[in-house]
């Protein structure tokens, strides 16, 4: 397959690595960390109007409705320059809300138009404090009153919940999984927001009795919370490629200035092994990361879920030996707070257990029908 670039991919990419590099250096991004908002909404300005978050809205919703390929090209840059903005959360409410009005879901359509044009932030609220990576083992309930509904649950780890305008919340409708969208200002909801190991921000939910929009089609609930969590693991390993390739070049930069015995470390064979070592895991979690992108909206369930647990799982692989090789090469340096190592090792090891570990989608990969070479 022939995964090079388009040129208008390519100049979107050189436009918004400009962008960083020039207005999201490492210090300007620690400044963002230390805030108390742990985001700049200059930024989020500037991504509006680089038609970053307008990139995969639909052009029915005034987007350019960017494919997987696109989106691979985007969350690559923002990874490689550490962005903490909640650029991830958004584009998984975008997804959310996307499939939902492909249903002629009006209140879907109208948010979406508001998203492109960088009004609003969206978080997508996957986890519950019992279910570990278990999707479907929803304890948050909602309940009808005629057209109405209200929510009462929690949800934990809801990635920049205490920054996004709307939630979009998974709970159990009369035993089957529905979707919702609760805007961050109604009643009987209690935000609880804190700092995650890398900088980034989330938060706990807790409804009770909360009013909430039903989104899209009750009977589809389950499938559509599966896509919308199959495209988010994509749009993780993206980024993790972007980490990955910026962790392992500042990694040979520092082999080369750092000296031992009266002579840079890059030059003795055991480390120069080790880095490559690293290109190769590199290497290897961008293949099955690119072949993901091209199977990430099938319609085939079950061929998408493979590619796309083969994928978390070979980049949580790569994330784990890059990242330690990476902290043990530069030393007592790597685990400080100054150098930009250290945070990719970080963001690294929380997009690993995002959505589900190593162990996890090993073992859904195993358990998918394709795996035994049985076919109905």
């Amino acid at each position: 397959m022939d995964f090079t670039f388009s040129d208008e991919q390519q100049q979107f990419r050189d436009a918004l690595r400009r962008y960083l590099e020039r207005e999201y250096p490492f210090d300007a991004r620690q400044k963002v960390v230390a805030s108390a908002a742990g985001v700049d909404d200059r930024h989020w300005r500037a991504f509006a109007e680089l038609g970053v978050l307008a990139l995969p809205v639909p052009e029915a919703q005034g987007g350019f409705d960017g494919n997987p390929v696109d989106m691979l090209v985007v969350m690559q840059e923002l990874g490689r320059a550490q962005v903490v903005e909640p650029y991830w959360a958004t584009a998984v409410g975008i997804e959310a809300l996307r499939l939902a009005a492909r249903e002629d879901d009006a209140t879907a359509a109208a948010l979406l138009e508001r998203a492109g044009r960088g009004e609003i932030k969206l978080a997508v609220a996957f986890s519950e404090p019992h279910a570990r990576y278990d999707l479907f083992d929803l304890r948050t309930e909602a309940t009808a009153d005629g057209d109405a509904f209200t929510l009462a649950g929690t949800k934990s780890m809801v990635q920049h919940g205490a920054q996004a305008d709307h939630w979009i919340v998974p709970a159990r409708l009369e035993g089957e999984v529905a979707l919702f969208i609760v805007g961050k200002d109604a009643a009987n909801v209690r935000v609880t927001e804190y700092r995650t190991i890398d900088g980034q921000r989330a938060a706990t939910l807790v409804f009770d009795r909360t009013p909430a929009t039903r989104l899209g089609k009750c009977d589809t609930g389950a499938a559509t919370l599966q896509r919308i969590a199959d495209h988010a693991c994509f749009l993780l390993c993206a980024e993790a490629l972007g980490a990955l390739d910026a962790l392992h070049l500042a990694t040979v930069a520092y082999s080369r200035e750092r000296k031992q015995f009266g002579m840079p470390i890059g030059r003795f064979q055991a480390l120069q092994h080790r880095m490559v070592d690293m290109l190769i895991h590199i290497e290897q979690a961008r293949s099955i990361t690119y072949l993901a992108a091209a199977h990430l909206q099938d319609e085939d369930a079950e061929r998408r879920a493979r590619t796309i647990s083969a994928a978390k799982a070979r980049i949580g692989q790569a994330a784990r030996f890059v990242g330690q090789q990476a902290v043990q090469l530069h030393g007592g340096m790597g685990v400080t707070h100054e150098l930009p190592a250290a945070h990719w090792f970080k963001r690294l090891s929380i997009i690993e257990t995002t959505l589900g570990d190593v162990d996890h989608h090993l073992a859904r990969f195993v358990s998918l029908r394709a795996f035994s070479m049985t076919e109905d």
